[in-house]
């Protein structure tokens, strides 16, 4: 039986202020054990290119995506001391960026819809 793709990724990049990349990488181990807890969370992790950090984030809904942004709000307003975010992709099918669109337009993220038939099932 076919299961409907409801996978979101969460793209940002951050840009880390001077002086500032040990705090925010600090912050990292905090995020990821926050992430724990969350059922639909499928993947959490950082990388890093200089003062450049990425978080590699999947969910398995647009609601595990909410249920994540509320379970780290405060220590994502902790990371936004010390950094801002210089891009966010939404990466979803329509559906689910549907759900997301509202929620997320504070972030201005960039949304892509996954296009129905070219995955690998």
């Amino acid at each position: 039986m076919f299961k409907s793709d409801t996978c979101c990724t969460l793209v940002p990049y951050f840009e880390v202020n001077e002086g500032q990349l040990e705090a925010f990488k600090a912050l990292g181990p905090q995020f990821v054990e926050r992430t724990r807890n969350e059922a639909g969370c499928m993947h959490y992790a950082f990388s890093f290119n200089g003062s450049t950090a990425h978080c590699r984030e999947g969910y398995e809904s647009a609601e595990a995506v909410l249920a994540h942004l509320q379970n780290v709000g405060e220590l994502l307003g902790e990371a936004l001391k010390v950094a801002k975010i210089i891009r966010l992709e939404v990466h979803a099918p329509a559906s689910e960026i549907d759900k997301l669109r509202g929620p997320l337009s504070s972030l201005n993220p960039q949304f892509f819809a996954l296009e129905p038939g070219i995955r690998r099932a």
